[in-house]
């Protein structure tokens, strides 16, 4: 597999001196499988980007397009994607829905005539709408599951395996805490209710989620002392990040969601503190944080 970043920003795009490094726009990850197959992971303002160089090659389009949860900074994207406007490409998009809202509904309402001049039912790519639960399926020959994660009102991680090759993408996932459930109530009840189910730390079924993976990409929004002040947003602090890649055993994690307030020097900072923090507690694996234009090849 073959990752490249295009988006890592959180909740919105953040153009400007500050953000030149690591980047402005909002989740979007290109990852090409063992024969180029193309699958998209969310679609943040980063697949705009994606979406020019893809019609650069002048080829039709095939890809999957794999959404953790509708909240715009990883949708808002989609209708800037150029090769959804083009006949002949073909897009199947991913993702969960509620019991009120169905996937296609959550895409297709950014479009509504209100707020957007071109509806989804004009674009002339063909696109089909797969939804999604905890499962497990096949895309162009690779494994995926998925599991729910914390984060209101739901976000989906996604585990892709092919030829003894892993990568976890977790974009928006807080720690879990009993108590916090129960106070705030802002995360669909039946995820809820499966963390509650499990003995000993609930967030186990995260660790075991990602167990093995050979590259974690996860939230690592805030530090620890912003986080204090936001309990219940969704979203992780680093050292919970750091705790997931190592009682998950991964060779490699990308601390990704960077949070709008952080510029390139405070994400340089918190990748040094993680970094001491893996000496310390002699943790086993490499630490990056995700970067417009980063490259992995796993």
């Amino acid at each position: 597999m073959h990752v490249r970043f295009w988006g890592t920003r959180g909740s919105i795009s953040t153009p400007g001196k500050h953000t030149v490094r690591y980047g402005g726009n909002t989740p979007c990850v290109e990852v090409r499988l063992a024969k180029d197959e193309l699958l998209i992971l969310d679609a943040g303002t980063g697949i705009r980007n994606l979406g020019e160089q893809l019609m650069e090659h002048g080829e039709s389009i095939k890809a999957h397009i794999l959404i953790s949860h509708p909240h715009w900074d990883h949708i808002q994207g989609f209708p800037f994607f150029n090769p959804a406007f083009i006949s002949g490409n073909e897009f199947t998009i991913v993702g969960g829905e509620t019991d009120r809202v169905n996937l296609q509904k959550m895409i297709s309402d950014q479009m509504n005539k209100v707020y957007f001049p071109i509806q989804l039912n004009e674009l002339k790519a063909k696109l089909n709408f797969h939804p999604i639960k905890e499962e497990e399926f096949t895309v162009f020959g690779a494994k995926v599951q998925t599991l729910y994660v914390n984060h209101p009102t739901f976000a989906i991680g996604y585990r892709i395996s092919q030829g003894g090759k892993t990568l976890v993408y977790i974009s928006d996932n807080e720690p879990f805490d009993r108590k916090v459930a129960q106070a705030i109530r802002n995360v669909d009840k039946i995820i809820v209710d499966k963390f509650l189910r499990a003995n000993g730390d609930p967030n186990q079924r995260i660790f075991d989620f990602v167990h093995g993976a050979d590259v974690l990409i996860h939230d690592a929004t805030y530090t620890p002392e912003e986080y204090v002040d936001r309990v219940g947003w969704g979203h992780s602090h680093y050292l919970f990040t750091l705790k997931v890649a190592a009682e998950g055993a991964v060779k490699k994690l990308v601390l990704f969601h960077h949070d709008p307030a952080h510029g390139d020097d405070k994400v340089d900072d918190i990748l040094r503190k993680c970094k001491n923090e893996i000496r310390m507690r002699r943790y086993g694996f490499e630490c990056v944080a995700a970067a417009e234009g980063m490259e992995i090849t796993i």
